[in-house]
């Protein structure tokens, strides 16, 4: 008997191929806070300015810096713009192509932040892209726990999130939005935000673009 045809513009079909995603075989584990460190020591900047221009104070750097805790999207952000690097250096790297073909078992881990409150995982990024030179833009697989409360952010750009698996509670201002797999999201990251899993983990796919 013939098998069945599936057009490829059919959503339930594209959810087959990506619902379940599960982790490449193999990953490369980034270290956010030594690239953070480096930056900081090319500027010649001392823990205690870097306070002063981000608002964080030394504990919380260093322990940034030293890989005791992870930063959130938003604490990358405002380390990127004291250190005047960009976001996609600060998150996954320099780059050095002019392009990428990234399979799916060479996605780089390069985060895995958590909250401010009792240190729970909140998320964890694959990079898409890390060794493009001169990208403005951060193309990313995210992983989302299921957090209640895991501080909103605010920063310089725009983003546009895309739901792969399980179902994300997406907050821009005073709004809430549930989102199902299929559902898509573009907002100015300059409105106070966050996005999380609702009822257990949730896959997404997030664009980040550094104005």
């Amino acid at each position: 008997m013939e098998k069945k045809k599936i057009p490829s513009t059919s959503l339930d079909y594209f959810a087959d191929l990506t619902g379940e995603l599960p982790g490449p075989a193999q990953t490369q584990e980034e270290n956010v806070g030594e690239r953070i460190r480096r930056l900081r020591a090319e500027k010649g900047l001392s823990l205690e300015k870097l306070s002063q221009m981000t608002g964080f104070d030394v504990k919380t750097l260093e322990g940034i810096e030293n890989n005791e805790a992870q930063p959130q999207l938003g604490a990358i952000m405002r380390l990127s713009k004291a250190l005047d690097a960009a976001l996609t250096r600060m998150i996954s790297g320099q780059g050095q192509k002019p392009y990428e073909i990234t399979r799916r078992g060479d996605r780089k881990t390069v985060a895995r932040p958590t909250s401010g409150k009792g240190g729970k995982k909140v998320y964890t990024y694959y990079s898409l892209a890390h060794d493009v030179a001169g990208r403005n833009m951060e193309a990313l697989i995210v992983e989302l726990e299921d957090v209640s409360d895991p501080g909103k952010n605010v920063h310089e750009g725009e983003e546009f999130i895309f739901m792969l698996s399980g179902t994300a509670l997406l907050v821009i201002g005073d709004e809430q939005f549930t989102l199902e797999p299929g559902d898509s999201a573009y907002y100015l990251s300059t409105i106070p935000h966050f996005i999380t899993g609702k009822g257990g983990k949730a896959t997404i796919v997030a664009v980040l673009y550094e104005s």
